[in-house]
């Protein structure tokens, strides 16, 4: 703990300083309860995304091989040409937010591929939306988490350390303060006994 001055300004100082730290502290628990409820929301939505996605792997897989025709179909026939991202806030935290992305198709013989070539193209890009959507996600996340670590860290600084050195300066300096004015007053009361006995015993020798 600090050393502090024994004052009456370093007790205002000290009691404004509680003031402030009680006034801040019910704001930083609601910021610290917001964002574990969006980081719970979000990563709840991040895992349904990828639940979704792998099913829709699955049933792409499954559906592929039914026609006996699996080495007609390669990933690096979809590529993803541009992502789209737009920005959000959420407890004064900027996060990004996936809005869609445009996709390339590589050239393939319409008269050698197989007639379902282009429905396989199209559950492709909604397997690759899914994985862009599932990383952004992970992102707000991350950011989210980085603000949380610091919110806590201030709710903790001002719940365990703070307030309670300033409930104890306080306490320090009213002690002290009291201890003072007591003092003073007995040194008081001596001076006037001793004052009053001088009178006396002059008045006694005269």
């Amino acid at each position: 703990m600090a050393t502090i001055k024994l004052t009456k300004n370093e007790l205002k100082s000290q009691k404004d300083a509680l003031k402030m730290y009680k006034r801040y502290l019910p704001t930083l628990l609601l910021k610290k309860q917001q964002l574990q409820t969006e980081i719970r929301t979000i990563d709840a939505r991040a895992k349904e995304v990828r639940a979704k996605r792998q099913a829709l792997e699955a049933e792409f897989s499954k559906w592929i091989a039914v026609f006996g025709e699996r080495e007609a179909f390669t990933p690096d026939m979809v590529t993803v040409s541009d992502i789209k991202k737009g920005t959000g806030n959420i407890a004064g935290v900027i996060i990004p937010v996936y809005e869609g992305a445009t996709f390339s198709r590589g050239d393939y013989d319409l008269y050698k591929a197989p007639l379902w070539i282009d429905l396989a193209a199209d559950k492709m890009e909604q397997v690759l939306s899914m994985d862009l959507e599932a990383s952004v996600l992970d992102k707000q996340v991350e950011l989210l988490s980085q603000e949380l670590r610091v919110t806590t860290q201030r709710v903790n600084l001002f719940e365990k350390v703070k307030i309670p050195e300033t409930k104890a300066n306080i306490k320090k300096i009213t002690v002290y303060l009291g201890d003072q004015q007591v003092a003073a007053v007995v040194r008081g009361k001596i001076s006037k006994k001793s004052l009053e006995q001088a009178a006396a015993a002059k008045e006694s020798a005269e």
